[in-house]
């Protein structure tokens, strides 16, 4: 079996800088972690996660929890974290807690139990009491929490906002937005806020829809649009919450015989890459997903390492006009 003292001599360095640089502690240059990761390939060297866990060491793991793995928000946010980890030394542990709480409770205690580094946590569902039993950093993305280590948001207001601007400076007066989730609490409900700020400044009628835990979980929002529409034929502007449903709502308007741009706008949010490939191309509100998995996992390394760090970030968003509008 190959020992530390053998990585060592391979890489050319001491025992110590590769202990250092397997534990992410202390400052460590990138040429020597690239000759410890090079040593350990070359000798087939794996640090044994669960001997380091029982002498009462965190391991280099980073716990992720998210509410949804299918949705290509997520997919891409988990993409950009886990990518950010790597680049650290970090491994990540992939929980998919499907916003059940039970599921959320059980894969903290995992988390803990596997002694990790730090969790960075995606749902905005977890209950605030259990952030007080863990004793490891903990970022949240999305959600602020006064018991949590640091959060990292979008500017969803300021999205909500912009949106409403564009619609209605491209002449729409009868808008929609669709989104929000009935009896549940969402940063998201904050680009809602940012929307009917400006149509109530403007004097713009619009409708707010909502929909249901179990649309967010199955991504199918395709009858509740219709029926929205249905609803409110007079609809010029459409502002939906994901570019998941804005997608939604291009096709029920292909299905309805309501043309797109012509007579009817839409503007989604998240940037993410179903917003390219629709046709038309989705208009929607960029929101910073690689920046934010980088600062997220920035706080979570200096936290880890003792160091202070910022309470809230919050990351500005933009509007990326495409066919749609």
């Amino acid at each position: 079996m190959v020992t530390l003292k053998e990585v060592a001599k391979e890489a050319g360095l001491t025992v110590g800088t590769v202990s250092r640089v397997l534990n992410n502690r202390g400052y460590i240059s990138e040429d020597a972690r690239k000759k410890v990761y090079s040593a350990m390939k070359k000798l087939n060297y794996h640090p044994n996660e669960v001997a380091r866990s029982l002498q009462g060491k965190n391991t280099n793991t980073i716990g992720l929890i998210v509410p949804h793995i299918r949705h290509p928000y997520f997919a891409e946010m988990i993409s950009n974290i886990e990518n950010q980890a790597y680049k650290r030394g970090y491994r990540i542990l992939l929980c998919n807690s499907q916003s059940i709480e039970e599921k959320e409770r059980e894969y903290i205690d995992i988390c803990t139990g596997n002694r990790v580094a730090g969790i960075i946590l995606c749902s905005g569902t977890v209950s605030v009491e259990l952030f007080d039993r863990i004793h490891v950093p903990v970022i949240t993305m999305e959600r602020f929490l006064d018991n949590g280590t640091a959060a990292v948001e979008c500017d969803n207001r300021q999205g909500g906002a912009l949106a409403a601007q564009k619609l209605i400076s491209c002449g729409c007066r009868h808008l929609i937005h669709v989104g929000n989730i009935n009896d549940l609490s969402m940063p998201a409900d904050q680009r809602t806020e940012g929307f009917r700020e400006v149509c109530e400044k403007q004097g713009i009628a619009f409708a707010e829809v909502f929909t249901e835990e179990t649309q967010y979980n199955s991504m199918n929002y395709g009858a509740m649009i219709e029926r929205a529409l249905l609803e409110h034929p007079e609809t010029d502007g459409l502002f939906a919450n994901s570019d998941v449903i804005a997608a939604h709502a291009l096709q029920i308007c292909r299905k309805l015989g309501i043309q797109i741009p012509a007579q009817m706008k839409i503007i989604g949010f998240d940037d993410v890459n179903v917003a390219a490939l629709t046709t038309p191309q989705l208009t929607t509100v960029h929101q910073p997903v690689r920046e934010m998995a980088e600062i997220a996992v920035s706080l979570l390394c200096d936290a880890v390492s003792g160091k202070m760090v910022p309470r809230r970030t919050v990351l500005p968003v933009y509007l990326v006009e495409r066919e749609t509008t």
